[in-house]
């Protein structure tokens, strides 16, 4: 993306840069029933609902929602639908978005909404090559093609700036979503997500798949966020909308295989094969060393920092970078420390 200046309805239009790059591969919708004795929570997605909900999915059939008073409901987002604005204006109580940059963007253009917890701990986000001519680390792009959409340029961006290579040592082309242009010789990389499992299965078991996370551009997947007066105001349902997912994703963790079957019965247009290889991949990326010192849902300060100097050094803030408070807030998951599960 170039240096433009984005306005906030635009921002919110377009859900930030990168955010297509980033964007869910799933694209099935859900709806919800309310129940009774309950307070209704729902949470905007920026995508059509799928697979990345599988722990929330559990938790909704298992009936951890129920137990803290919630009746919890997928709103699903997608092309059409702008989740950062819907859950700005207070029509929906929570949503997600599929990468933490939208929320940084969103928040330097004083939009009021803020992450309070995060779904995966490392962002799946790759560069897949070939065993004939493989890219294991950023110092290997040099000299080579890399095939990218054009709003994941940014994330190119980033990556060559966090190891010191300069742009034009790379060959950028702009491709589309599919694999074609690896399979054929024209790119020596393509991009997307190590969860859209069945699109990469075009690419062989060999592939060689390199994260933005091991390369130094450390992004968060799947965020959680409110608008600043929902975080203020309503701390008993956000901790208990954590409790209960956090038991949905620990069945998800013991139990993939019936996590999916209860998936299906949400999103019935899903195959079941297709879901359960996805599942392996995102959980592998949900439940890492940070998940087992400070439990699911955890998020680094630290983490958050450094992507908003990262991108306030490739001038994506037009309206200057956002304080740190300003994107993040703490209390819901220091609230449930205890509560959410230890597992790595």
């Amino acid at each position: 993306m170039t240096n433009s200046i984005i306005s906030r309805r635009s921002l919110l239009k377009t859900g930030a840069v990168a955010a297509g790059a980033l964007a869910m591969p799933t694209i099935i919708q859900t709806r919800g029933f309310a129940q009774s004795g309950t307070r209704t929570l729902n949470m905007q997605l920026g995508w059509l609902g799928g697979g990345n909900q599988l722990g929330e999915v559990a938790a909704k059939h298992l009936g951890y929602f129920e137990e803290e008073g919630l009746d919890f409901v997928i709103q699903a987002g997608g092309p059409s639908i702008d989740g950062v604005a819907i859950v700005a204006s207070g029509r929906y109580e929570i949503g997600q978005v599929s990468s933490s940059p939208s929320l940084m963007l969103a928040a330097s253009q004083s939009i009021p909404v803020k992450a309070f917890a995060v779904s995966a701990q490392q962002h799946p986000y790759a560069f897949f090559s070939l065993p004939a001519n493989p890219i294991r680390t950023a110092k290997d792009m040099v000299g080579k093609k890399i095939g990218i959409q054009a709003t994941g340029k940014i994330l190119l961006s980033a990556l060559l700036k966090k190891n010191d290579i300069p742009a034009g040592d790379v060959e950028v082309v702009v491709i589309g979503a599919d694999m074609t242009p690896l399979l054929t010789g024209q790119v020596h990389a393509v991009t997307g997500w190590m969860t859209n499992t069945t699109a990469l299965s075009a690419l062989g078991t060999d592939r060689i798949a390199m994260k933005l996370w091991d390369q130094g551009v450390q992004l968060y997947a799947n965020p959680y966020y409110a608008t600043a007066d929902t975080i203020e105001r309503e701390q008993k349902m956000l901790t208990g909308f954590l409790r209960a997912a956090g038991k949905g994703w620990e069945f998800a963790k013991a139990k993939p295989e019936e996590a999916v079957d209860l998936l299906l019965k949400e999103f019935p247009n899903l195959v079941r094969a297709d879901e359960v290889a996805a599942a392996q991949v995102m959980l592998a990326h949900i439940f890492t060393p940070a998940t087992a010192a400070g439990g699911w849902g955890t998020m680094d300060p630290d983490v958050w920092q450094n992507q908003i100097t990262l991108y306030n050094e490739l001038e994506q803030f037009s309206a200057g970078a956002p304080a740190l408070d300003a994107v993040i807030d703490m209390r819901a998951l220091e609230a449930t420390a205890e509560a959410r599960p230890k597992i790595g």
